[in-house]
This record gives C-alpha cells, structure tokens and sequence, in this order.
C-alpha cells in the first residue's frame, strides 16, 4: 500500500468513525419518547447521565447501551470492511481500529449536527475501549460501576475510570498504538468534564 492511500484510508476511517460516534442517540431516544429537548433538561448534555434525570430509567439504558455501541460497532465494521479490501491488513489491525476508536468518541463529543456541542464520550469511550482491549474494558467498568456505587457520582466514576485506562492499556498491550490511542480518549473525556471538575473540587457535584 503506497503512503498516498495509507491518508486516504486513514482520512476515511476516522470520517466514518466521525460520522457514526456523532449519531445523538440521547437525543433521539428522548424526542421520540415525547421527554422533549434533553439539551433543555438538566446539564443540557445529550449522554446517559442526563437522560437519567428524566425519570426514564429505561431510555437512560438504551442511550448508554447505543452510544456505547456505536463505538464498538465502528471499529467491527472498519475491521470487516478493509479486512475484504486490504491483503495485509492485519499488518496495520491496530493502527486502524485505534483511528476509528478515537474517531468515534471526537464525533460524539462534537457532532457536526449539534454545532459540536454533544456528549463527554463516557458510553462511546467505553464501547471503543471494549472493543480494542476487553480486559482493560472490564476492569474499567467495574472501577466505574464501583466508585459510582459508594460515592453516587457519576462525573467521579467515569473520571477515576478514565485516568486508569491509559494505564491499563499500557500494562495489557505490547503495541503503544494502543495506549496512545486511550489516552486520546481519555483526554477528551476529562476535557469534556472540566466543569464537573471544578464543581468536584468545589464539592457542588450533583449526586445520582
């Protein structure tokens, strides 16, 4: 594969990550179900989180399970895809898969459709997380399932899981691919956090 088409292909994947992270699932699920504008409820942002504060446990769930899914997805796709296009795919597997990865939660959290104000990529960096590495996947889950149970925080939760990604990546895989690609990832969850952050260290966070 020559250099010119390894940017045309990576300019491709990370547009097709873009486009199915942006899907506003919490958002869609909330309007159809006639709980109105979740950007006009609560924090205004269109995650799980949020939907929760609608009373609607079980929309919650479906927001958190597609938005999760839709990065899994993304990188299942990409891999089947050029996996039938490509010879000496599995040659670069990691490369691409950790460029539609960090793609999809980008297109999440600033979807082209909501004048990039969207979620803060907590269920889609989970879903991507998941899908690159289940080990680190499973761990963090339950860090985040764990500290959200004794502290009834979400921002809390999904940040102390998000700061020990990277590092859980570092020590389940051999290729740096993959931890420079969590912690992208995570970057851009703690950046998508940084008022929860301040209202942490103010300790005015709103509990679950």
């Amino acid at each position: 594969m020559t250099y010119d088409l390894n940017y045309v292909v990576l300019g491709s994947i990370f547009v097709f990550g873009y486009f199915l992270g942006s899907i506003p699932f919490g958002l869609i699920l909330t309007k159809i179900s006639g709980l109105g504008d979740i950007r006009k409820i609560g924090s205004g942002n269109i995650g799980a989180t949020n939907v929760l504060r609608t009373g609607n446990k079980k929309i919650a769930l479906f927001t958190l399970l597609l938005d999760g899914g839709k990065g899994a997805v993304a990188i299942y796709l990409i891999t089947i895809i050029l996996t039938k296009v490509f010879d000496n795919f599995f040659d670069m597997v990691g490369f691409y898969q950790c460029t539609v990865a960090i793609s999809a939660v980008v297109g999440h959290c600033f979807p082209i459709w909501l004048k990039f104000k969207g979620g803060k990529g907590v269920a889609t960096g989970f879903g991507v997380i998941l899908s690159l590495n289940l080990n680190v996947g499973i761990v963090a889950l339950i860090i985040w399932v764990f500290i959200a149970k004794v502290f009834k925080i979400s921002s809390m939760s999904a940040l102390i899981a998000y700061f020990l990604i990277p590092i859980l990546m570092f020590y389940y895989e051999t290729e740096i691919i993959y931890f420079f690609s969590s912690f992208l990832i995570s970057l851009v969850c703690f950046v998508q956090h940084r008022e929860n952050i301040k209202r942490l260290i103010n300790r005015s966070e709103p509990k679950i």
